[in-house]
């Protein structure tokens, strides 16, 4: 059974790309039932598709090169998210300067925080500039990684995960911190958590989304200037 569904699995030209999105469709599924933040639709699509390869012998490389398709829809995907922003641009005039200080000063955090904690654990160069993008979408930090010399398929790693404690965490963050203008919601999960934390923004609000849409070009933006200039520091 193993070999036939592993000869199946390679044989199919669109197998990674159904397996990817009925995984995913399952994850959305379960936690609509469960009502769990831990159970985020990415963390379970992935744990599955892993369980997946791992059970019929199926490599990576091969998985992927059917799974491309998935790849072409991603900056399409982040720029259709300039629709919600386009709805409040009312709020973005009257915020401006908030907005901008607000996105400033995550970036300004993050990289700050990557450079304590590469400090701190004796990281080299390259583990310092593959991890400085990861609170940008993925769409932008591949081509920054790269771009410093940095490894890319760990700088995706960082991205996912660092957008997966955002979407699973940030709703409870924000309510510790009491942060309740809709707003300042939006800033801090799309600054800091990128598309996945927009995810969850919209979950919350209209406005939340807008916001955080706005956030992840602007985040991404900024990254894009801050990383040569802070790559030398390590």
């Amino acid at each position: 059974m193993r070999e036939m569904l592993r000869e199946f699995s390679e044989q199919s030209q669109y197998f990674g790309f159904v397996i990817s999105v009925a995984a995913y469709l399952f994850g959305c599924w379960l936690r609509d039932k469960t009502r769990l933040a831990i159970l985020n639709p990415l963390l379970i699509s992935a744990a599955l598709v892993i369980a997946y390869l791992l059970g019929v012998g199926m490599d990576y490389d091969t998985y992927n090169k059917s799974a491309s398709y998935l790849s072409w829809l991603l900056t399409p995907a982040t720029v259709c998210l300039a629709i919600p922003l386009y709805k409040q641009l009312h709020l973005l005039k009257e915020h401006g300067a908030a907005v901008a200080a607000a996105i400033s000063a995550g970036v300004a955090a993050s990289a700050a925080s990557i450079f304590l904690l590469c400090k701190i654990m004796d990281l080299s160069h390259v583990h310092y500039v593959t991890l400085l993008p990861k609170s940008i979408t993925t769409a932008i930090g591949m081509g920054v990684s790269e771009e410093a010399g940095g490894i890319v398929t760990l700088t995706v790693i960082g991205i996912v995960l660092t957008g997966l404690m955002g979407n699973i965490m940030g709703e409870a963050v924000l309510r510790l911190a009491r942060i309740t203008h809709p707003v300042a919601k939006g800033l801090a999960l799309g600054t800091s958590a990128h598309a996945v934390g927009t995810a969850k923004a919209l979950e919350l609000g209209e406005v939340e989304g807008a916001m955080s849409s706005l956030s992840i070009a602007v985040a991404g933006l900024l990254t894009v200037i801050v990383v040569p200039i802070v790559s030398g520091l390590i």
